[in-house]
């Protein structure tokens, strides 16, 4: 195992794949159909064996011998520049506990919107090149331990996703892809003057010689950072409380997270349904997964001193979501503040600095991806269908459609939290954390009123399409195709299993968030007492 790039073979395969299908002539739709099929779900065997041999029992934060799977060499080095130094930056991969459940998100997630795009008529070698692209860009964020790297899949993700919306979306397409676009740019540009500012405080030794580097693992020993580094705590003029609030903002952006959260409903409503599924299935984790992996280690006293303003945004998230979902008569719409309302649970469970908070966060964000997942997929099968979306055109529709209403119910619940499906663990442990925490207990006691909203807009669209007098305009209406088997049974599977069984997926983040837990107490009493 340990000489094949597993990291690179389950990062790069979707670009292979997207080279091998300019070689497809146009008019054999099919053929670049079944390659992208292929892709995936070669990739998602290739998740599935690192999942199995992943070592639960190994740990860390910024000791490379805690990261598994890794992958190092010199990419890029330039020397003898003046004022630069020696330049290195390194291709640097490796998973924990943390970024191997997003790791077999992505791949669960893409192979899921492969067979919802199934559909997809209008330049189907462009869309599924795009899509294809997405993924590569998807999973490198969360298998780089190079910031210069995370910083290049990070920006990769944004060309596709502009082209998927604005090409393939609906009436207002332009405008949600340009939104969705300058939002998330104007984010990029924070992390990119940050990314910049590490680079030049932290030093790390290559023999006798010390030179500046991007290795995220190096910029979380503070022994490493120079005394006149802008970002050093060592230099009583740094400029690390700053540069915290700007790499959050970048990240938080992605999330979203109020107040620049405006761009999520748009993007959703005109993307088309496999691409709304990726959005929320993973898009929206890049964003707390960037926290977790480079604000909260690099930066830990200043996380331990914000703690109660990111609780309070996390609890602003869940309520001001809920109440929007609640004014929605789009069901896209609907489940797209859902999403906004549910990302809030994730920045509560980080904000606690807890390992239940903390895992909680974590395993809402795998759970939050696979429920979204298939709340979207629901409403692009009645939109296929029906060819509208408003949730009072509809009424009746368990008689018509019973196995597509049982699967409606399972994905309502488990977004409801209801006891025995994957939700109501997750949400319970965020809970668990935040009580923990005097700094978040209050807002932990508030937010728990998102859980009565969330059941009041899912129960109230359940009862709205499903429930009474069938409309006879939808009697002819069919249920669910074998395609949309294939898509739905899966994620119910997965949704009810780790509701049943959680510890399936804990167990292999626990030992890397109690390093991480630890890290930050200890580190910020370093720094506060003066490294």
């Amino acid at each position: 195992m340990v000489n094949i790039p597993y990291l690179s073979l389950i990062t790069f395969l979707p670009v292979l794949g997207m080279i091998l299908l300019l070689f497809i002539p146009k008019n054999k739709p099919e053929a670049v159909k079944i390659l992208s099929l292929l892709v995936t779900v070669i990739q998602l065997i290739i998740a599935a064996f690192l999942t199995m041999n992943f070592d639960y029992s190994a740990g860390g934060v910024f000791e490379q011998s805690s990261f598994q799977f890794l992958e190092k060499f010199r990419w890029i080095q330039l020397t003898g520049i003046s004022w630069l130094g020696n330049l290195k930056i390194d291709y640097f991969l490796g998973v924990d506990g943390i970024s191997m459940p997003m790791v077999l998100l992505t791949a669960i997630v893409s192979l899921i919107a492969t067979i919802s795009s199934w559909t997809i008529a209008k330049h189907i070698k462009g869309y599924f090149a795009m899509l294809l692209l997405l993924n590569t860009g998807m999973m490198g964020v969360f298998v780089s331990l190079d910031m210069f790297l995370f910083y290049i899949f990070w920006e990769l993700m944004l060309l596709p996703m502009y082209f998927l919306i604005g090409i393939w979306g609906g009436p207002r397409k332009e405008y949600a892809a340009i939104k969705f676009f300058i939002y998330t740019l104007f984010g990029s540009v924070f992390i990119l003057i940050v990314m910049i500012g590490l680079y030049f405080s932290v030093q790390e030794t290559i023999g006798n010689t010390k030179v500046f580097t991007f290795n995220i693992l190096e910029m979380m020993n503070q022994s490493n950072y120079t005394a006149d580094g802008i970002l050093s705590p060592l230099n009583p003029y740094n400029l690390r409380f700053a540069a915290y609030i700007a790499l959050f903002v970048g990240f938080a952006i992605k999330i979203p997270m109020f107040p620049f959260h405006t761009w999520l409903p748009d993007a959703h409503v005109e993307a088309p349904t496999p691409i709304s599924v990726i959005l929320a299935g993973v898009l929206l984790k890049m964003g707390t997964y960037g926290i977790l992996r480079i604000s909260f280690p690099i930066f830990p006293e200043i996380t331990i001193q914000l703690s109660w303003y990111i609780a309070l945004f996390g609890m602003i998230n869940i309520l001001y979501g809920a109440f929007c979902a609640l004014a929605q008569k789009d069901f896209k719409k609907l489940i797209a503040y859902s999403s906004v309302s549910h990302m809030g649970y994730v920045l509560l469970g980080m904000a606690s600095l807890s390992s239940a908070g903390i895992t909680g966060a974590i395993f809402q964000m795998f759970n939050h991806g696979t429920i979204t997942s298939m709340l979207f997929l629901i409403v692009g099968v009645i939109y296929d269908r029906a060819h509208t979306r408003g949730l009072d055109d509809f009424g009746g529709l368990a008689s018509q459609m019973p196995v597509y209403t049982g699967f409606v119910t399972v994905a309502f619940f488990a977004a409801i939290g209801l006891p025995g499906m994957s939700g109501f663990i997750s949400e319970a442990l965020v809970f668990i954390g935040a009580f923990s925490n005097d700094t978040t207990r209050i807002t932990a006691i508030i937010s728990t009123l998102g859980i009565l909203f969330g059941a009041g807009y899912m129960l109230w669209a359940l009862q709205r399409i499903f429930f009474g007098k069938l409309n006879e305009k939808w009697s002819s209406l069919t249920d669910l195709t074998a395609r949309e088997y294939i898509m739905l049974i899966p994620l119910s599977i997965i949704i009810i299993f780790l509701g049943i069984y959680p510890s399936a997926m804990l167990g292999m983040m626990n030992t890397s968030v109690n390093s991480l837990v630890n890290f930050i107490t200890e580190t910020s009493n370093i720094i506060t007492a003066g490294l």
